[in-house]
């Protein structure tokens, strides 16, 4: 019987554990499936690597909703799952381990936009690779949700609006000055901190509309958009979820 873990890798460690699987290739085979298969579809690809009717309940559904793809390593001793930080695009199968493309894209020098907000601070950052280009960090006057009710809670709420306007206001002037030197540079950009203040300053920072095609289906939990944030952004942008099988 298998049991499961769910645990993300940091680069480092995720090349560290190809070169292991490198190691064990004859009895190892591989997987690469780009994102928006079908379950369907994958289950007939998963035949080629191992018996479907022995694999994990979930595991054609993990591939499926991963929106970078996943690539699938299956041996007697050896059995993950890893949803790369970045999109696989060509779809592999082989009898023997292949970590060529995922190797590859850990390799790669991505330049990276990253725009991290929650209300009261924020980080913008360019990113080639790990290494900060340039960066924003900074914060702004939001009060929190007014707890009672009433017309002063009215009022309230109406200034408070308008004091996420003026942040986010300035949030998206950060942004422009930040990643428009870059914009037709930029591989991806990936948003962090709270998903519906998110959405409600992308609505408004028309500017970022432009990446859309380019921005990654992925929040990073950045708890202080500040500088140390943004380099806790660059580590979990390039950090790869994994889910492991190992027999009990």
């Amino acid at each position: 019987m298998l049991s499961t873990s769910h645990y993300r890798l940091p680069k480092v460690k995720m090349l560290l554990l190809l070169e292991e699987l490198k190691a064990n290739s004859i009895a190892v085979g591989s997987l690469c499936v780009p994102a928006h298969r079908s379950e369907a579809y994958i289950e007939n690809l998963l035949a080629k690597i191992l018996e479907f009717e022995k694999s994990p309940e979930g595991l054609a559904k993990s591939i499926a909703d991963s929106p970078t793809g996943a690539i699938l390593f299956w041996g007697a001793h050896h059995r993950y799952l890893v949803m790369p930080p970045f999109p696989v695009f060509e779809e592999r199968s082989a009898n023997v381990c292949e970590i060529e493309p995922l190797s590859s894209l850990l390799n790669a020098e991505f330049r990276i936009g990253l725009v991290l907000v929650r209300l009261g601070a924020y980080g913008i950052g360019v990113v080639k690779g790990e290494k900060l280009l340039a960066s924003k960090v900074g914060t702004g006057l939001v009060h929190a949700r007014h707890r009672q009710g009433g017309s002063s809670s009215h009022r309230f709420e109406r200034h408070r609006e308008k004091q996420m306007e003026t942040f986010f206001t300035r949030v998206c002037l950060h942004a422009r000055e930040q990643l428009e030197p870059f914009a037709a540079q930029l591989d991806y950009v990936i948003y962090g901190g709270v998903r519906e203040t998110l959405l409600d300053f992308r609505k408004q920072c028309h500017f970022l509309h432009q990446f859309d095609p380019k921005t990654l289906d992925v929040l990073l939990d950045i708890r202080e958009p500040n500088q140390a944030g943004l380099q806790q952004a660059i580590r979990e942008a390039w950090s790869s979820r994994v889910i492991q099988w190992v027999e009990k």
